[in-house]
């Protein structure tokens, strides 16, 4: 009669099994097969243990000759399986590849791994492998827009300086408006999170108007200075700025970081800002939203307040913007900006060349 390895442990080898066995982010596999050693250790048969935690006799002895063998390494990592290796996969490899990136099926934007598999004479799994092992996803897709702003190295260096090394008695501000916040109610009511189901809500809704937040963000401390107006003209804008003039220190100069927004260069705003010297404006080159850091908090306030909410008119909204401000503002945090010019310029050079090669072929 065939007899088990006996297994003896090291207090250093029961440790680390003892922890494999009850890690919460342990892989199942080697939370199970420090299970098997630990029994086995104790003395137990593998049938003994194969009944405790369902396993076949087979596997337990598997994997109690695979440690008296290799020690704790034969449990963290499995055996070279056998049979032979996918030559035909290898070959389509570079076929799969070509056509995903350079061609297009004459019906469709993109291919798809039915599509692509009956195109080549192939099967979906083979083609959905090469895709996962080559990172290719062509169901997704992203927006970009390069600019073509002539300024865009000079206005990108002032912006950047301000984020890294702000002028000293002064406020560097990031504002912008985020227009056309639509106050949105939902038809049914939401229901709530629970267990084994995600946060609910109605696909439609009803439509009760919508409000613009004009935003300044205090680059060194994080306080936000905001305000809600029903338009967003040059006279809002103007009012805005009254705002800002009031809520902070008289004594120091303004940098305020804005876009190109025709509402910012408009005749009485300049007039305004010669009747105020201590505002200085700085625009960040068209198409780059992304330049003004005030952008990153519109992102959070979206996704944590807007996004879904559920409000019965505007002024719910305003209310809900109003409370999210103040809850900001009671624990400021600010966004350290750390990408350099240099980096940004080349990388921006990069993609200005694959566009011209693109456009040309």
């Amino acid at each position: 009669m065939r007899v088990a390895p006996k297994i003896i442990l090291s207090d250093q080898d029961r440790a680390i099994l003892e922890k494999w066995a009850r890690g919460r982010s342990t892989p199942a596999r080697l939370v199970q097969r420090a299970q098997i050693i630990l029994r086995a250790a104790a003395g137990k048969r593998n049938d003994q243990i194969g009944n405790e935690l369902s396993l076949s006799r087979q596997m337990v002895g598997l994997w109690r000759e695979r440690f008296v063998a290799l020690g704790l390494a034969g449990l963290a990592k499995d055996a070279p399986r056998g049979g032979r290796k996918a030559t035909k996969r290898q070959a389509l490899v570079p076929t799969i590849l070509e056509w995903t990136t350079q061609k297009k099926p004459g019906h469709a934007t993109h291919w798809s791994c039915r599509t692509l598999a009956k195109a080549l004479g192939t099967n979906a799994t083979m083609i959905s492998r090469v895709w996962a092992a080559n990172g290719l996803k062509p169901h997704r897709s992203r927006t970009f827009k390069v600019s073509t702003d002539p300024q865009f190295a000079a206005k990108l260096t002032d912006v950047v300086g301000l984020y890294l090394n702000p002028p000293e008695h002064a406020l560097v501000l990031s504002v912008d408006e985020k227009s056309q916040i639509q106050a949105l109610d939902r038809t049914q009511p939401t229901l709530p999170l629970k267990k084994w189901r995600c946060g609910t809500r109605t696909h439609d809704y009803v439509r009760h108007g919508t409000t613009t937040l004009f935003a300044a963000l205090e680059m060194a401390q994080g306080k936000l200075i905001g305000c809600c107006m029903s338009r967003h003209r040059h006279q809002e804008w103007i009012k805005f700025l009254g705002q800002i003039d009031r809520q902070t220190p008289a004594d120091l100069d303004l940098h305020l970081i804005v876009d190109n927004y025709a509402t910012h260069k408009h005749p009485q705003v300049k007039a305004w800002l010669q009747r105020h010297p201590r505002f200085h404006l700085h625009f960040t080159p068209t198409s780059s939203s992304w330049a003004n850091m005030v952008e990153r908090w519109f992102r959070e306030i979206t996704d944590k307040r807007i996004r879904r909410g559920a409000f019965g008119s505007v002024e719910q909204l305003i209310a809900a913007i109003d409370d999210f401000i103040a809850q900001h503002n009671q624990n400021p945090k600010t966004f350290i900006w750390t990408a350099k010019v240099e980096d940004i310029l080349a990388k921006v050079r990069r993609a200005r060349d694959v566009l011209n090669k693109t456009a040309s072929e």
